[in-house]
């Protein structure tokens, strides 16, 4: 089965509830397991300390009315292992919004170390009430080395961004990075992550455009440029990125998020062929994005039409990279605005 039919499989097999194994025979699928309880015990037990908590206000003294941004998912949204909040994807990502959008910005970070895609659903509960302008998702690893079925992992993520979408929150979601690239992870282990974790990436991606929200390829983000320099980009347990990992992770995610929020250069508005965009049947951008690291998909139209013969239309886009931006130290209560744009203090405590 090539990848685009297995991708298309897959997004089947999610919408219709299927479990079958998607990747893998039950044979390999026990070995696998095996593998999987072995990683985890290299990788270690996790930090009884949480990670920083980036939730708060950032871009003092810009205007407002402040934008919210709900960050959501597993140890990579969470920033697990570093020791500085400014080093935290939250505090990235909200300080980039708030730098090159050039408004308040209130980000709260729901994200839950070892979360699965199941988990999503409590986490949307939290985030809800704040009324978030756009939620940021990375979830995905852990479902890998857990073992659960791709087309459950895509189920629970599907039914999560149309929740949001039905509330009116812009959504951009980081699919899962290649685990093959990791080295905790041995042979035979390292060969069938890297396909179970690209084929749920292609899954995720196809699921969270249906419903609305646009993808961000993580790919080998974790890869080449990982294992060129691990000890700079690793922490210590070899699995999660370090803080330097984290800018990079934060780096890929800032373009999309601002451009779910519509805040774009005038000269990306328009596809640019030169750069590698275009617009493509969904199951085709799926598997080129798994592929690209820093890959954006969104949906689009064509003639006024959403679906053409090869299903969804999907513009593919490389979005320039973004000057950095250091991560800010957030201030727990907005000083700079009035009562009216500071969310339910019980909420930020909860």
């Amino acid at each position: 089965m090539g990848k685009a039919a297995a991708a298309r499989k897959l997004a089947s097999a999610a919408a219709f509830g299927g479990g079958g194994l998607s990747v893998l025979g039950a044979g390999l699928y026990g070995v696998l397991t095996a593998e999987a309880r072995l990683a985890r015990k290299t990788i270690g037990p996790i930090l009884e300390e949480p990670p920083p908590d980036p939730t708060g206000w950032y871009g003092r003294g810009r205007p407002g009315p402040a934008i919210k941004v709900a960050l959501l998912g597993d140890s990579s949204a969470a920033g697990y292992g570093v020791e500085r909040v400014e080093e935290t994807p939250g505090a990235l990502v909200a300080s980039g919004v708030a730098e090159h959008a050039d408004r308040r910005v209130y980000l709260r970070d729901f994200a839950v170390v070892g979360a699965k895609s199941s988990d999503l659903g409590e986490q949307i509960d939290r985030a809800l009430p704040i009324e978030p302008d756009v939620a940021v998702i990375l979830i995905g690893a852990n479902d890998v080395t857990h073992v659960v079925t791709p087309a459950v992992s895509v189920r629970h993520l599907s039914e999560g961004v149309r929740r949001l979408r039905e509330a009116g929150v812009a959504v951009v979601v980081g699919t899962c990075p290649d685990l093959g690239t990791l080295k905790p992870i041995a042979p035979p282990l390292k060969q069938v992550a890297r396909a179970w974790s690209r084929r749920l990436a292609a899954g995720q991606t196809i699921a969270v455009i249906e419903e609305g929200g646009r993808t961000v390829s993580l790919a080998s983000v974790l890869g080449p440029e990982f294992a060129a320099a691990p000890a700079l980009l690793f922490g210590p347990d070899q699995f999660h990125p370090s803080a330097a990992g984290y800018r990079s992770l934060s780096a890929v995610l800032l373009p999309s998020t601002l451009a779910a929020l519509g805040v774009i250069d005038t000269d990306e508005a328009q596809l640019e062929a030169l750069r590698g965009e275009g617009v493509l049947p969904i199951t085709a951008a799926a598997i080129q994005a798994v592929n690209h690291p820093g890959t954006e998909l969104g949906g689009t139209e064509i003639g006024g039409n959403r679906l053409g013969v090869r299903g969804l239309w999907v513009e593919l886009r490389h979005r320039r990279r973004r000057p950095e931006t250091e991560g800010e130290t957030p201030d727990e209560h907005d000083e700079d605005a009035g009562e009216q744009d500071t969310p339910d203090p019980e909420l930020a405590r909860g």
